[in-house]
């Protein structure tokens, strides 16, 4: 079994801290076999963190958040950019394209663009997998929901911290029983629902904070531009 963080995100993200060489020593550190960098609808640092994995011990997988017209989604595997703004089945069809897989996360947290509220639920079942855990959770309301969903519809399941800050790295996991030490064996295995969850919260400290710090970063780059 190999153990993964599917869900994180760099300084190149709008509201993400640190760079990607941060994240992977925090991930090589608690023992993960491998990361996803998936930034906001930009690929350059997960694509760059994945040639450097290897030299900390790593697979890397290449990815992004991409902000389809109804919800995020993510995009695990790809290698070259999937437009934002897409209708969420046409999302999934160009993530597949590239032999990526397309993973839903938060589906039920609309306050985070989770798409349930915006597609039939036979729409949200064609992806590959469904997260359905995510660290940064209040009640545990909306993972419980994800979780229900997935196994009525037999759907893969896989767990992601959302690390916006590099010692997040890690919270939650997604094992994989993967034939191999490698992207195109770990993607094969999740979208054949070969996965087990683990997970816990993350601090609401630490959540606030990163909430904080994005809100601060978004606004100096709004005034960068303007400027």
């Amino acid at each position: 079994m190999l153990s993964a963080e599917l869900h994180s995100h760099s300084a190149l993200s709008h509201d993400g801290r640190d760079e990607i060489e941060l994240l992977l020593e925090q991930a090589a550190a608690v023992g993960l076999d491998a990361l996803a960098i998936t930034d906001h609808d930009v690929l350059d640092a997960s694509a760059e963190a994945a040639e450097l994995a290897p030299a900390y011990g790593l697979v890397g997988i290449p990815g992004m958040e991409v902000t389809s017209a109804a919800g995020h989604l993510l995009a695990l595997g790809v290698s070259e950019h999937v437009p934002a703004g897409l209708p969420f089945e046409e999302t999934v069809e160009r993530i597949r394209e590239q032999e990526g897989i397309a993973v839903v996360p938060h589906p039920f947290q609309r306050s985070r663009h989770g798409v349930a509220s915006h597609i039939s639920s036979d729409a949200l079942a064609s992806a590959d997998a469904i997260e359905v855990y995510n660290s940064r959770l209040l009640t545990g309301r909306s993972n419980r929901q994800a979780e229900r969903f997935a196994r009525e519809r037999g759907l893969a399941m896989t767990a992601g911290s959302d690390a916006h800050i590099s010692e997040m790295v890690g919270q939650a996991v997604t094992e994989i029983d993967a034939a191999e030490r490698s992207v195109e064996a770990i993607l094969e295995a999740i979208g054949e629902g070969k996965t087990a969850v683990l997970g816990k919260r993350t601090p609401w400290r630490i959540s606030f904070r990163q909430a904080g710090g994005g809100v601060k970063r978004r606004a100096r780059r709004r005034l960068a531009e303007l400027l």
